[in-house]
């Protein structure tokens, strides 16, 4: 019998159905230690989960991880449910996974516990805290419309500060779209802008409860408001992120009221009491303001005023006696000044100056005359002098000697080799020159 081979495809396609047909692999729960995880932005996620013993690959996808509560991380133990299949074209199985949680810690604390880190790491609980208006007129609360909350604010504001107006935002505390809406009413608030003070907040509960508030949209929201904002959610014991990230944070509803007014009864006491200090320290400015004024009354310089410009009547004659006294010696200087000036004119007529001149300029021209003569004479000297030396160099005086010197054509002959027999040749004597014809040339060896 000729047995039949199978393609490779179709037998991964056949383990697949086997995979996909096994009702205990539909969905499978197991534990482990995330591995080979790096994460994703806006994508499926691959990673493995593994124990001592053995590995599987894993796979979710990106609609299943967006509804993560934590950040999964290298090396962290989680509980998986998902289903198992077969990857065709790897031909290895692997788990798709639908959830995760962290094993030993719920999902809520892990996740609240990263988003704390991150936002302590932006500085959102440690950024400056706004002040409250000690005196609101009007204060937005967003809370449930149904709750206490609503009521113990209401309660304590009338009892305490009848004159400022609350305007309630009806606002979702719990549920899946909670933090939508608070953040929805608290952009509302801001774009109002005609509130004082917001106080945020519900009742206690789990943490499921007030997860809303944990939110980082909500948390992001009451930082970025500009209008001052008191946190009041859950009880003395429950801290979520939107009390570390509020300007103020109250244990109840009640304290977040008593945080937000003053009681107006306390405040009017307090006006009246600086009203009166105010009166009692007017009244005795007035009476300081009178007794200065009746010394100044009784004063000699109301009762004698020509007594305050004595002193100054007597200072200015002896300014003026100082002052004339000054001018006097000041006359007689520039008078001797000018005596001086005018002996000194007479002293240098320009007669004087003229003569002076006369002389000096027939010095002058005596000087050039004599300057010019040496001047001649030592250039004569030079000029013979170089005549002599130029004598003792020159030809004639060597040739009146008795030498002479031959030429050919006009071409001074130095060698008998430049000669040849029956040439003519001019030699030159000191006192004329005389034309020959070469008969013999005997060169110097041979004499």
């Amino acid at each position: 019998m000729e047995q039949q081979y199978l393609t490779v495809t179709a037998l991964t396609k056949y383990l697949k159905r086997k995979f996909d047909a096994d009702p205990y692999l539909e969905r499978v729960y197991l534990t482990g230690e995330i591995s080979n995880f790096r994460l994703r932005p806006n994508a499926h996620q691959y990673f493995s989960l593994k124990d001592d013993g053995a590995k599987i690959s894993a796979i979710m996808f990106k609609s299943a991880f967006q509804k993560l509560k934590f950040q999964p991380k290298e090396g962290m133990k989680v509980l998986l449910v998902g289903r198992i299949s077969l990857y065709e074209s790897g031909g290895s199985y692997q788990i798709y996974v639908e959830h995760m949680e962290p094993d030993g810690v719920g999902a809520l604390y892990q996740a609240l516990a990263e988003l704390r880190e991150k936002l302590g790491k932006e500085g959102l609980f440690e950024g400056p805290k706004k002040r409250l208006p000690r005196y609101p007129k009007r204060i937005a609360v967003v809370t449930s419309p149904s709750g206490a909350v609503i009521r113990d604010i209401i309660t304590t504001v009338k009892r305490r500060y009848p004159i400022a107006q609350l305007v309630l935002f009806p606002t979702l505390v719990q549920g899946d779209q909670a933090a939508d809406d608070i953040v929805r009413n608290i952009q509302r608030i801001e774009e109002l802008g005609t509130f004082d003070t917001m106080i945020i907040g519900r009742g206690g509960g789990s943490i499921e409860d007030l997860w809303p508030f944990n939110e980082e949209q909500v948390a992001r929201a009451i930082y970025q408001a500009n209008t001052p904002v008191i946190s009041s959610v859950g009880h003395e014991t429950d801290v979520t992120i939107a009390d570390m990230v509020a300007d103020v944070r109250a244990a109840t509803p009640t304290a977040a009221a008593e945080l937000a007014v003053p009681v107006l009864n306390e405040e009017l006491l307090k006006v009246k009491d600086r009203q009166t200090r105010l009166e009692q320290s007017f009244l005795y400015q007035l009476q300081q303001k009178n007794e200065r004024y009746q010394r100044l009354r009784n004063s000699y310089v109301f009762k004698q005023p020509d007594r305050l410009y004595e002193g100054q009547t007597i200072k200015l004659d002896r300014i003026t006696q100082r002052l004339i006294q000054s001018m006097e010696t000041v006359y007689h200087q520039k008078q001797r000044t000018a005596q001086e000036i005018i002996a000194q004119f007479r002293q240098q007529t320009p007669q004087g100056q003229i003569r002076e001149g006369q002389q000096q300029l027939k010095y002058l021209n005596q000087s050039l005359h004599d300057r010019m003569e040496q001047y001649m004479k030592d250039k004569e000297k030079q000029f013979t002098s170089a005549v002599q030396q130029l004598d003792l160099l020159s030809p004639l005086k060597i040739m009146g000697r008795g030498y002479s010197y031959t030429t050919k054509e006009q071409q001074v002959i130095k060698s008998v080799n430049e000669l040849q027999p029956k040439e003519k040749i001019q030699i030159h004597y000191v006192d004329g020159i005389v034309d020959t014809v070469i008969e013999k040339i005997t060169p110097a060896e041979e004499e």
